[in-house]
């Protein structure tokens, strides 16, 4: 068995196999349950994770984690794309209900931490995480479903104002976390307001040029495609070199492109095959990254949090449903399908390694809230929308 094992750990079969297995069990477990393939990618990604060995790549992998940035970036470049600033500018209302339903996530987890027994900034790093939405698996959801309508345009509109508020929190909790062990001010400031900054600035920059260059080179077809997924694995190459947010900088790449008036054609959903590949690498490394003893030592706070971060969104999108002008059940609806969080938060903590901190050893109840909510997660927000009416596989079934 030793030397099967270092026949693959010598050939680099770990990632090929890994790939393939999670592709397989995607496919049939979604044609027999109808459940979301990326949950199932999950699956078999916590699944090999605890079985360790050589046969499988372990968690950390430094592979695992370029594919997973690049398949990030890529599909935070598209939910940038969907964004239409001018629809929060009409509709103050939507905003307002954005930043009250994360502002609200955020004290009801914090004073949840402190009431268990947990540091304050222990609590604050859980608070500012539990104010995310995952992007990557709402989209995963409603190009899957292909879903279209009010519920999903506030999902999708939601989720960026969540994960906007949740960047600023955490690098600013992540600024006080490093001042306070090291004391260096600048240090504090540089992790936080300045990575903040440079990320918008870099996506901004990539956004302005891109369209720039496209039409340079003649008319927008098929191949920009190609150019644009180019665009954003520099980008995210670029962002981790020098110790930004990919992901704040592939929403800002996505934003900037959509208000510079670029059309992106049918062809460029989910990036065709790659971006389906990368998917399934992404969403396969993330769950590798929750580790059973993790699991077990934050179970109980995590359930709480969990019950707690769930009921402060619905009960908050569903108050101001009125005034942002959708019925109370459309709010209710909204609120549910923002359940997803994991493959933002793990993302997120993985790059304050770069510091020199490693959060998510230091958050166990972090770790086995996304583990939940990576599996359950995107069930949910499928739920949602098809209770609303705006799933066009379920309708068609």
């Amino acid at each position: 068995m030793d030397t099967f094992e270092q026949f693959f750990a010598a050939t680099e079969l770990g990632w090929p196999l890994l790939l393939a297995l999670a592709w397989l069990v995607g496919e049939l477990g979604h044609r027999w349950t109808k459940l979301p393939r990326i949950s199932l990618y999950a699956l078999v990604g916590f699944a090999c994770a605890q079985l360790g060995g050589a046969l499988l790549p372990a968690a950390g992998d430094s592979t695992g984690m370029l594919l997973a940035n690049i398949s990030f970036g890529l599909i935070l470049f598209e939910f940038g794309y969907r964004i239409n600033l001018r629809w929060l500018r009409i509709n103050p209302w939507l905003g307002a209900s954005g930043v009250f339903e994360a502002a609200v996530t955020g004290a009801a987890v914090y004073l949840l931490s402190r009431a268990w027994g947990a540091p304050i900034l222990t609590s604050l790093l859980l608070a500012s995480l539990s104010m995310s939405t995952s992007p990557a698996a709402i989209m995963r959801v409603v190009n899957e479903q292909r879903s279209a309508g009010q519920v999903t345009e506030r999902v999708l509109h939601l989720t960026a104002l969540n994960c906007v508020l949740s960047v600023f929190v955490f690098k600013v909790v992540v600024g006080f976390w490093a001042f306070d062990s090291s004391g260096n001010a600048w240090q504090a400031v540089s992790s936080s307001v300045l990575v903040l900054v440079g990320s918008a600035a870099l996506g901004i920059a990539f956004g302005t040029g891109m369209p720039a260059l496209l039409r340079s080179l003649g008319p927008l077809g098929r191949d920009a495609t190609v150019a644009f997924a180019v665009a954003v694995i520099l980008l995210v190459g670029i962002a981790q070199a020098f110790k930004l947010s990919p992901l704040l900088a592939a929403l800002a790449f996505g934003l900037a492109a959509r208000h510079r008036r670029v059309a992106l054609t049918q062809t460029q959903r989910n990036f065709g095959a790659l971006g389906e590949l990368l998917a399934v690498a992404l969403f396969t490394y993330t769950a590798m990254a929750v580790e059973w003893p993790r699991v077990m030592a934050g179970l109980g706070l995590a359930l709480a949090l969990v019950a707690v971060r769930l009921a402060a969104k619905v009960l908050c999108v569903t108050a101001l449903a009125r005034a942002s002008g959708i019925s109370w059940r459309k709010g209710a609806l909204t609120g549910l399908a923002l359940t997803p969080i994991s493959v933002f938060v793990i993302l997120l903590l993985d790059q304050t390694r770069y510091l020199g901190i490693d959060l998510l050893d230091q958050l166990a109840p972090l770790a086995a809230a996304t583990l939940l909510l990576e599996l359950a997660g995107p069930v949910v927000t499928q739920y949602a929308l098809r209770r609303a009416g705006e799933c066009r596989e379920s309708e068609e079934a």
